[in-house]
């Protein structure tokens, strides 16, 4: 695989365009086994709702310190962004949002000095559950995110609620419920610009497709049901997710994917120590083209539309 990494360009924010063709090219040389881990999990998912990936070369001692701002476009490729690529173009098109951090496509994901609480950039409190976009059209089907380094104490995790181990948990008639009727959802403020007014906005469906193995659309800080059966409902699923959560501590040298469709995750709280080595991953959104109703290409850069 390291081979893999040095067919890349070395500085891929220049022409992302020739970046993501050679990684599309290049993860098609994946090891068989874990190619073929990847295509399962793209097309099946799995029952945890997640990939955990371990044992990735990553730079251990040429690692740059933790940065607390936007990367510079002319910054050299780091081994878990190479990585980050391999796998991502394997399972589908990395897709940047225009709201969002001006349409990266590679997001840094770090403690950064006044940044929003419940915002990726924040550590002093949880980062609640949810999939990520629910309110979103073109929301993507997997995230990915790569670690570099882990915060100082160890105690940053990402929890991972899976929709098929938590649905079995509720009644049929609270099944039933988040089926037929999509809940209001208040937009994240990424992408409501400077309104005043959160919403709602969207009208998601909570549970949606095959009954008998729904897909997922959840946040627990954004979803506003309007009736009291729609509360009641949610709060049972709230619960179901809270009791099949687990804890992926992330190592340098790996990487996890998170099914969007399939599961809901958040973060807990750290203490950053602002000495360059405070927790840094690298996030990219992956878009599967086969479940897209247009088409698309990789690095495609799309507004918001709510659903």
């Amino acid at each position: 695989m390291t081979a893999l990494r040095g067919t890349l360009p070395t500085v891929p924010r220049t022409d992302l365009p020739a970046f993501l063709a050679a990684a599309t090219e290049a993860a098609g040389h994946l090891p068989d086994a874990l190619g073929a881990v990847l295509d399962a999990f793209r097309e099946q998912g799995n029952e945890h709702g997640y990939l955990l990936l371990r044992g990735l070369p990553y730079d251990a001692d040429e690692l740059p310190d933790t940065p607390t701002g936007r990367p510079s476009p002319t910054r050299e490729l780091l081994a878990m962004e190479a990585w980050l690529a391999l796998i991502g173009c394997r399972l589908g098109l990395p897709t940047g949002y225009r709201e969002l951090r001006g349409g990266a496509i590679y997001h840094d994901v770090h403690p950064t000095p006044g940044a929003p609480a419940l915002s990726a950039g924040s550590s002093k409190v949880l980062l609640d559950f949810h999939t990520e976009m629910a309110y979103h059209r073109d929301q993507p089907h997997h995230v990915l995110l790569a670690c570099s380094r882990a915060d100082h104490e160890n105690r940053a995790a990402t929890l991972v609620g899976s929709v098929r181990r938590a649905v079995p948990l509720l009644t049929d008639a609270d099944r039933a419920e988040l089926l037929a009727h999509p809940v209001p959802c208040q937009v994240d403020i990424s992408f409501r610009g400077d309104a005043a007014d959160p919403g709602p906005l969207a009208r998601v469906p909570v549970l949606y497709g095959d009954p008998d193995d729904p897909c997922l659309g959840y946040d627990r800080e954004l979803l506003v049901p309007d009736t009291d059966r729609a509360k009641e409902a949610l709060a049972a699923l709230s619960g179901a997710l809270d009791e099949v959560t687990e804890a992926v501590h992330l190592r340098p040298g790996e990487l996890l994917v998170v099914d969007n469709f399939r599961s809901t995750h958040a973060r807990t709280a750290f203490t950053p120590r602002w000495d360059g080595r405070d927790r840094w991953l690298h996030r990219m959104y992956i878009r599967t083209p086969g479940q897209l109703t247009g088409p698309a290409r990789a690095g495609e850069v799309v507004g918001f539309t709510p659903k």
